[in-house]
């Protein structure tokens, strides 16, 4: 009996082993089943449209070429739609208040979608209104540029001595980068 003893224990513990691997296995295999499917790592991003430099560029001089054509002394911001600055022209004799107005009327055309002068109506009123968000500037002279249904940057022009001016210019420079899709 005493020789048996060894042979059951070695069949007993390739048994058992045999039995963790397969309930290891069976387990592994139902919680594999179990998991949901992950989302592909596409739908976790986004992607945004970006006004490119050379189109930024190419609409800030237009609109500070419209002002000087007109003996106006302008700077002329275009900013991302987060409201980052991509590109900044300031005309010789601009004064020095005219790069921060420029700049907030970018983003406050970009961030509405909306040419500035078409806002200056809600910015009315007492009480709390739209004004009230910091860094805008509900003056004319900021227009939005558009692509695929959507705002993607701000240009504005500040300096000429009234917002229809300004807005005229800032337009100027967005028909120069033409319609974007």
């Amino acid at each position: 009996m005493n020789a048996k003893l060894p042979r059951t224990r070695l069949i007993l513990g390739m048994t058992a082993g045999l039995a963790t691997v397969a309930l290891a296995t069976g387990v592994g295999a139902a919680q594999a089943q179990d998991r949901k499917p992950q989302p592909p790592a596409q739908q976790a991003v986004v992607q945004t449209s970006v006004l490119g430099v050379d189109a930024a560029t190419r609409a800030a001089q237009a609109a500070l070429d419209a002002a000087e054509k007109e003996g106006q002394r302008v700077t002329v911001a275009v900013v991302d739609r987060s409201g980052d600055v991509r590109v900044l022209l300031k005309g010789d004799g601009a004064g020095p208040q005219t790069e921060e107005s420029a700049k907030r009327k970018a983003f406050t055309a970009v961030s509405f979608g909306q040419p500035t002068s078409a806002l200056a109506k809600n910015a009315q009123g007492d009480g709390p209104t739209i004004r009230d968000i910091p860094g805008t500037l509900f003056l004319g002279g900021g227009v939005p540029v558009a692509a695929n249904g959507g705002p993607i940057a701000g240009i504005g022009v500040g300096g000429a001595p009234s917002g229809d001016l300004d807005e005229r210019f800032a337009t100027a420079g967005l028909r120069a980068i033409g319609e974007l899709r």
